[in-house]
């Protein structure tokens, strides 16, 4: 799928795409998503561009891992989608072992908002409903 088969379809913002490479992370975080009432639709940093170019999510939370680079591979596929969508969408929002912001954390420029670890709902859900305040506004 090209970058214009993208940009002809319509950005989903009922849908977070959740990225994690961890089990345990992405059932998390899809609870979460799911008390917000969204969908989440879960994968893995290997599968997850192929849903990315197939969907286009507002909102995109990527699991950084222990270093934040587990979900580099799919800077290229998001920065795509953003140029197809206008370039600020899907909002994206990485979960990072160290605390910063983007910049500090020398994190891709695709990155809007970093929430430390642990994922837990009372810290993790502010920063997913922020995304989607930010996608939806």
């Amino acid at each position: 799928m090209n970058q214009d088969d993208v940009a002809a379809q319509e950005m989903d913002f009922s849908t977070v795409v959740v990225v994690a490479r961890s089990p345990v992370n992405r059932i998390v975080l899809a609870k979460i998503i799911e008390r917000a009432s969204l969908k989440a639709v879960v994968e893995q940093p290997e599968t997850a561009a192929a849903v990315l170019r197939s969907h286009v999510p507002g909102v995109v939370v990527l699991d950084g891992g222990v270093d934040n680079r587990e979900c580099e591979q799919l800077s290229e596929t998001i920065a795509a989608a953003r140029c197809a969508g206008g370039g600020t969408l899907p909002a994206v929002g990485m979960l990072s072992s160290r605390v910063g912001t983007p910049r500090s954390l020398g994190l891709p420029d695709i990155v809007d908002v970093v929430v430390a670890k642990p994922i837990t709902p009372e810290k993790s859900q502010p920063g997913i409903e922020r995304l989607i305040a930010m996608a939806r506004a």
